[in-house]
């Protein structure tokens, strides 16, 4: 089964220079990107943000999403694999005040090794801590920063799992050995469901268009030595059925195209950074209104590597 996937110039810092004595020594290397990641925690802080804009193209407003995260080898299943604990989410809709999600403040969850459990939750994620998840006011959030909240998790190991780490089926980060390379990824039009319990309905998907992974050269990051590795989705769909309310349906459907670059350590083969860029277009039908509603939506997403005593002070 195909893992689903919600979805620079070359730099060269002066320590490494005297190892590096030409750039035939580069072009000419072979690279090994699929090596195993080194069971140490792993500490990380994603902001995602959405910028909506008016029709006349006037940025209206954004909403950001906050998450820290870590990677535990000692508490998975066996040796080879941890999990992941959420320590903390925030988020700010618009203009208004930061909220928290107590209810995920020490999340444990693993991923699934086929990316798709036999339920169809995309990586083995539970929906039920999302479906009607509440901030510290005991408020329920609206309907779609609940999908939000829950797809940045989809996103954060979409970017540091799916696109940075090797896999058995070909068409992944291993096939680059040399700059300059590009591969065909295998979550490659693949089509994993979005629908999130009763509000988001089954028939909901994202759909990628032709993932492309290009070994753009050699950069520096947190003091390591980084391949930098650009992705690119090409076009993609998406259809969501909205039920906000009994024999109410709501359907938008529209394109996206997302982008951006991967740092991966060549020491431990654990990410160092991440940057995406994304633009969504859709129009979504009501019922009863014959004229469909069109909308622009701009997602800039940064997830990095950061040490344990950040991790813990944020």
């Amino acid at each position: 089964m195909k893992k689903p996937c919600i979805l620079m110039v070359f730099v060269l810092a002066a320590s490494c220079a005297g190892n590096l004595h030409s750039q035939d020594y580069l072009t000419g290397r072979v690279f090994d990107l699929g090596g195993p990641l080194t069971q140490e925690p792993q500490y990380f802080s994603m902001t995602s943000r959405l910028t909506s804009f008016s029709q006349d193209g006037r940025p209206e407003s954004t909403d950001t999403y906050e998450l820290l995260i870590m990677y535990d080898p000692s508490s998975g299943p066996d040796s080879t694999a941890g999990e992941y604990r959420c320590r903390q989410f925030r988020l700010s809709i618009g203009d208004s005040v930061e909220l928290e999600l107590p209810v995920l403040a020490g999340w444990l969850h693993g991923l699934h090794p086929e990316g798709m459990d036999s339920t169809g939750r995309v990586f083995g994620i539970d929906h039920s801590l999302f479906e009607n998840i509440k901030d510290q006011n005991s408020d329920i959030l609206p309907l779609d920063k609940r999908y939000h909240v829950y797809n940045t998790f989809i996103d954060f190991h979409s970017l540091t799992s799916i696109f940075a780490l090797p896999s058995s089926e070909g068409g992944s980060i291993r096939d680059l050995t040399s700059i300059g390379q590009k591969t065909v990824h295998y979550a490659s039009f693949s089509k994993p469901p979005t629908n999130l319990g009763a509000a988001i309905c089954e028939g909901s998907f994202f759909q990628n268009g032709q993932i492309v992974l290009e070994f753009k050269g050699m950069s520096m990051y947190n003091g390591r030595q980084c391949a930098l590795i650009g992705f690119d989705s090409g076009e993609s769909t998406f259809t969501m059925i909205l039920q906000p309310v009994p024999n109410f349906t709501v359907t938008s459907t529209g394109r996206s195209r997302y982008r951006g670059d991967i740092y991966k350590s060549l020491g431990n083969n654990w990410v160092q950074k991440v940057t995406m860029y994304e633009t969504v277009i859709s129009a979504t039908a009501m019922p009863a209104t014959p004229e469909k509603i069109y909308s622009v939506v701009e997602r800039e997403i940064v997830i990095t590597n950061i040490s344990k005593k950040e991790f813990h002070k944020r």
